[in-house]
């Protein structure tokens, strides 16, 4: 498999669109669909990086030397979160196209802290538009 099905692949996995997986790497959509059809192969390292962080896997599984596909960003270890509702909720978290970028859950805080800062977020959000 190509970098560029890699890439489409992952991003269709963790279902993001063109647009927000361009919107993580400060890119343009037309940049996302180059990298997916090919047109762009010698890809910068400074672009490769940001590139499999956000589609949370490495740099070698999009290279193809790899067929592994485990994250970079290490797993909570179990215990993490004291409370099962909180991880459950920081594992929604993680996986909201969107929210991920914004929400960097700590191990110290209850569902109930997450769902407001959420909500604050989106309130925020809600003003600029």
């Amino acid at each position: 498999m190509r970098i560029g099905e890699r890439i489409k692949q992952r991003r269709l996995e963790l279902g993001y669109t063109a647009d927000a997986l361009a919107k993580m790497l400060n890119k343009n959509r037309a940049t996302i669909y180059r990298y997916e059809n090919g047109d762009i192969e010698n890809m910068p390292i400074d672009v490769l990086e940001p590139l499999a962080k956000a589609l949370n896997t490495t740099p070698a599984y999009l290279m193809g030397w790899t067929d592994s596909q485990q994250s970079i960003e290490p797993k909570p270890t179990k215990g993490y979160y004291d409370d099962p509702e909180a991880a459950e909720f920081a594992e929604y978290l993680r996986t909201r196209p969107g929210a991920r970028m914004l929400f960097s859950a700590a191990k110290d805080m209850s569902k109930e802290e997450m769902e407001e800062t959420v909500k604050y977020i989106e309130f925020l959000k809600s003003k600029h538009k």
